[in-house]
């Protein structure tokens, strides 16, 4: 699995013109929250979807080299199958890295409910649909995080 990792201020996810997902940090009292975009592989197994979880929940990202974890700051799941997208060769991407949806939906819930139990403020994305997601990257922090 993959994820890019983006450390914001704010966050939000839309599905034509519903919100299906946000986060505000400033509900928490945190400065910052954090907005996984997760693309899974075929080889991925739902212990990668968990030790993955635990990384980006502990990764030291936040104010004062803090993570979500020491701070309880919010986290916004969004699926990806694009980070998977092969393109060194040619114009057009090929997208045969990334896991099909009935392997990634169940590794990008599992990422998600383990987030939850280890006590994140989780919001999420809608699998499989046409999103727009709004962010406001702070730092601007960016990083791609693997296992």
């Amino acid at each position: 699995m993959r994820v890019l990792l983006q450390r914001v201020t704010s966050a939000r996810v839309l599905v034509g013109d519903e919100i299906v997902g946000h986060i505000d940090p400033a509900e928490h009292d945190v400065p910052h929250g954090l907005v996984a975009l997760v693309g899974a592989t075929h080889s991925d197994t739902a212990d990668t979807a968990r030790a993955l979880a635990d990384k980006i929940w502990r990764l030291r990202i936040l104010e004062g080299e803090r993570s979500a974890a020491d701070l309880g700051a919010p986290i916004l799941v969004v699926s990806q199958f694009t980070l998977y997208a092969e393109t060194r060769k040619g114009r057009r991407p090929s997208w045969s890295a990334a896991a099909p949806g009935p392997v990634a939906e169940p590794l990008v819930a599992i990422f998600t409910e383990a987030l939850r139990t280890f006590g994140a403020s989780v919001a999420q994305g809608r699998f499989g649909a046409h999103m727009r997601v709004e962010l406001t990257n702070d730092g601007p922090v960016t990083l791609m995080v693997e296992l």
